[in-house]
């Protein structure tokens, strides 16, 4: 029988990501594959919410829209995150 656990045991490891600056954690884009920070995205402001591209390839990578009551944030053009080991244990340490 396999045990499972709920959500909350994610806290730990999902904080190793909320760094204090998020624009350097890096995303792989679904389009082309390049890794990078999200600092060296395209962003275009004028949708109704911000929509962030790939600049190799301008493959959407993610959209965030203020919906009044909610904020919706998504991360759908991205197949995986990553950050350098270093960073994340700097984020552990500041948190």
């Amino acid at each position: 029988m396999t045990s499972h656990l709920d959500g909350n045991i994610l806290a730990g490891p999902l904080a190793q990501f909320l760094v204090p600056d998020a624009t350097m954690i890096e995303g792989r884009c679904g389009g082309c594959g390049r890794i990078a920070p999200l600092a060296e995205a395209v962003v275009y402001p004028d949708a109704p919410g911000l929509v962030v591209r790939c600049k190799t390839c301008s493959h959407v990578l993610a959209t965030i829209i203020d919906a009044g009551e909610r904020l919706f944030l998504s991360f759908a053009g991205m197949t995986a995150f990553a950050m350098r080991r270093d960073q994340a244990e700097e984020s552990v340490s500041v948190a």
